[in-house]
């Protein structure tokens, strides 16, 4: 079975429609599919979703989780979408993602460049505003001349719309996606760059909070690493998931359905689903 458990749309910070993920997931001859938009389910309402009968989709969602003094980002499969405490905790990730889109053009705006956060909301439409929007926005406004260049220049970590948000914390986060249902899933644990030692803290954390399962595979990565995280999931007894962390098409590591297989050791988060 090809399973692709963390994919994104436009609803989120992806590039395509829930048609063109479709598509794109069928032709790389995924058979199970989570779409897991950053604290938004509004893909789910698109009618390529409610018309499709060639893919299993399993309902999903990224949420994005403080967990002491760091972001954290966790996936919750499997989810009831009618569930009234996902439905508030939606909102209240997106109050929380409109006050950071806030003070990141307000800082903007104190080094001069003005008018992004308007620009912004051209961009995403009636999707949520992220980074990746505001990139666009100064590549619209010839401030610089790429995205890459936006986020290394003004966006990336230490620049001037480099901004903290107040997101729940990972006990509020996982009792959210339990309460739906669903099972809490730690999302690409090796891209956080934390020690083994901090890592482990996480993990241990979240498996007291309720967590149930880690992502095992997060898109192309080294054999070390698969079998690092397949160690850290046997040991702390949660279930293994995969994914490609796909955004957007032209960046190979992350395409959809780029993901090899668990190890044998690993019992996978799909055999509950």
């Amino acid at each position: 079975m090809h399973v692709d458990l963390h994919t994104h749309t436009r609803y989120s910070d992806g590039s395509l429609t829930p048609a063109e993920l479709l598509e794109r997931a069928i032709a790389a001859g995924v058979d199970v599919l989570s779409i897991t938009d950053h604290d938004t389910i509004d893909a789910y309402n698109d009618d390529a979703i409610r018309l499709n009968s060639e893919i299993r989709l399993i309902p999903g969602i990224e949420f994005s989780a403080q967990w002491r003094d760091r972001g954290v980002h966790v996936l919750g499969l499997n989810i009831d979408l009618e569930n009234t405490d996902i439905r508030s905790s939606i909102v209240s990730q997106r109050t929380a993602r409109i006050q950071r889109s806030e003070c990141i053009a307000e800082r903007l705006e104190n080094i001069g460049i003005k008018d992004t956060l308007q620009i912004a909301r051209q961009i995403a439409g009636h999707d949520s505003i992220a980074r990746t929007h505001f990139a666009q926005a100064l590549v619209q406004m010839n401030v610089v001349e790429d995205s890459k260049r936006a986020f290394k220049k003004y966006l990336g970590a230490g620049k001037a719309g480099d901004v903290k948000t107040n997101w729940a914390l990972l006990q509020e986060i996982v009792e959210w996606i339990r309460s739906a249902n669903g099972v809490a899933v730690l999302a690409h644990p090796a891209k956080y760059n934390f020690t083994k030692t901090r890592l482990k803290s996480l993990i241990s954390d979240f498996k007291e909070a309720g967590g149930q399962g880690i992502e095992v595979i997060s898109g192309q990565q080294t054999p070390d690493t698969t079998q690092h995280l397949a160690k850290l999931c046997g040991q702390y007894e949660l279930l293994a998931s995969v994914g490609s962390d796909f955004h957007k098409p032209g960046l190979s590591w992350p395409n959809v359905g780029n993901v090899s297989a668990l190890p044998k050791s690993c019992r996978s988060v799909w055999e509950n689903l």
